[in-house]
């Protein structure tokens, strides 16, 4: 036996062992953290399930297994569903299926607020129904702005009077065997001849004049005044039909030609009529002329001088239409008015032949 002892051991010298390799500390600390990764995740899938179940976003599984794979489809339905409650009161305001009951609720504004807290509490349970709470107030407030627009239509201009007109004047103030002459939409080129032919006869007449007319010639307005003869308004632009013009257009009109024929003419000038463009009268310029102290003023005789029919024409169809106590409506201003000074070279004359004395229209 010691022999074979002492063969082996010299054969094989035996070589000194290699010292063994650290263990390194990462191994163990590799161990424990995928230990402890492995308890956290164990931990945060009870903690996830439990957290999911209180906040209700794990119910639809639990009604997964009824319908089966029908659950997914299921919560696009339900988060539907909350965003429509409260689309359904902006849904009201547009007019939309809903709209009926929102429409109901608008006149009672804290039964629509009510509404609108119950559709707030089930939007509170999604996350879309955070947003939806501040659009309903937004939706509410527009509601109410236009509620409130009808009674805001108090301090609007004053409204127009419908009707048509009543005290048209078409007659002299005494009456009897008098006339009165009227010329219209001066002061032009023809005013200074037709004063020239009045003054001869001593005939005081009316000179219904353009408001625009009146400021761009104010010499020939203070003459119209100076010689004793009377103002009209005739408006700003001679705008026709006048019945038509709305009513804020009428005050203008009326207004602004009364205000240029004033200015024009002086102090204390006076107008005293307004008659309207083409005869256009209706109740509501009746009334404005009326607030401005003026009376609306026709007339009962039209010789159409304005189109120029010819002297003749003119002349005959005064000598006709004239009766005792009648107005003549003749033209100094727009247009060439030639033969209306000729006709009145032959119609003055006439007129004192027949006895007609001659007068202002009526007040």
């Amino acid at each position: 036996m010691h022999r074979n002892t002492a063969r082996r051991h010299p054969a094989h010298p035996i070589r000194p062992a290699r010292p063994a390799r650290p263990v390194r500390p990462a191994r163990p600390a590799a161990g424990r953290s995928r230990l402890v990764a492995g308890c956290i995740a164990v931990a945060a899938v009870l903690g996830l399930s439990a957290c999911g179940t209180a906040s209700g976003a794990l119910q639809p599984t639990t009604a997964a297994p009824t319908p089966g794979s029908a659950s997914p489809q299921q919560q696009p339905t339900g988060s539907a569903a909350t965003t429509i409650a409260p689309a359904t009161g902006s849904d009201g305001a547009t007019g939309s299926g809903p709209a009926a009951p929102s429409a109901a609720a608008k006149p009672g504004t804290p039964g629509a607020s009510g509404a609108s807290g119950a559709s707030g509490a089930s939007g509170a349970s999604g996350a879309s129904g955070t947003p939806s709470a501040p659009a309903q107030p937004a939706a509410t407030a527009r509601t109410t702005t236009p509620a409130a627009t009808p009674a805001t239509g108090t301090p609007a201009p004053p409204p127009a009077h419908p009707g048509t007109a009543t005290k048209v004047i078409g007659s002299t103030a005494s009456g009897g065997r008098t006339v009165a002459l009227t010329f219209d939409d001066g002061p032009g080129p023809a005013t200074g001849q037709i004063l020239d032919l009045l003054a001869q006869y001593h005939v005081k007449a009316t000179f219904c004049e353009i408001g625009q007319n009146a400021a761009a010639n104010p010499a020939l307005v203070k003459r119209v005044v100076a010689e004793g003869h009377r103002l009209c308004d005739h408006s700003v632009h001679h705008p026709q039909p006048f019945e038509k013009l709305s009513h804020d257009k009428a005050v203008y009109e009326i207004g602004a030609a009364h205000d240029m024929i004033v200015k024009a003419g002086g102090p204390g000038t006076e107008v005293s009529w307004f008659r309207a463009p083409g005869g256009g009268f209706d109740a509501d310029n009746e009334h404005i002329a009326a607030g401005l102290g003026m009376s609306s003023l026709g007339w009962s005789v039209d010789p159409r001088d304005w189109a120029r029919p010819g002297v003749p024409a003119i002349v005959s169809a005064v000598q006709h239409q004239l009766k005792p106590g009648g107005v003549i409506l003749m033209h100094d201003g727009g247009g060439d008015r030639s033969q209306t000074v000729a006709a009145l070279k032959q119609l003055l004359p006439w007129l004192v032949a027949q006895g007609y004395t001659f007068d202002l229209p009526a007040a």
